[in-house]
């Protein structure tokens, strides 16, 4: 994910709301989900949450992350493409504009994502 800031937040306070209101949304969606791997998944984070002092019912999220400051054009376009390569490394698409959850239809002019983006120049 790269992310940037206006105002006098601080990116640690960023990640911290977003992985808050993303696991808690994702995993409701999950619990209410007719999909055939509901259990797996529920108990693959209930029992991370079972390590942990934080969390009660489910972990979604490792505890740490790395950010990078991106302070350069070059830097900026190497982590936007390997994010965008990602999926196609996986084998879930073919090429990066088609998956449904990335910015790169955006980037390609072929579409839209799922959420709105300020582009990086």
């Amino acid at each position: 994910m790269i992310i940037g800031r206006n105002g006098s937040y601080d990116v640690q306070d960023i990640v911290r709301d977003f992985k808050k209101y993303s696991s808690v949304t994702i995993c409701r969606l999950i619990e209410n989900s007719g999909d055939s791997r509901k259990d797996w998944m529920l108990g693959v984070f209930s029992k991370a949450a079972d390590s942990s002092n934080k969390h009660r019912k489910y972990k979604f999220w490792q505890n740490q992350y790395h950010p990078i400051e991106l302070n350069t054009n070059e830097m900026m376009e190497q982590k936007l493409d390997y994010i965008h390569q990602n999926p196609v490394k996986a084998g879930i698409v073919e090429k990066e504009e088609e998956y449904v959850y990335s910015s790169a239809r955006d980037y390609h002019g072929t579409g839209e994502g799922l959420l709105n983006i300020e582009f990086m120049e």
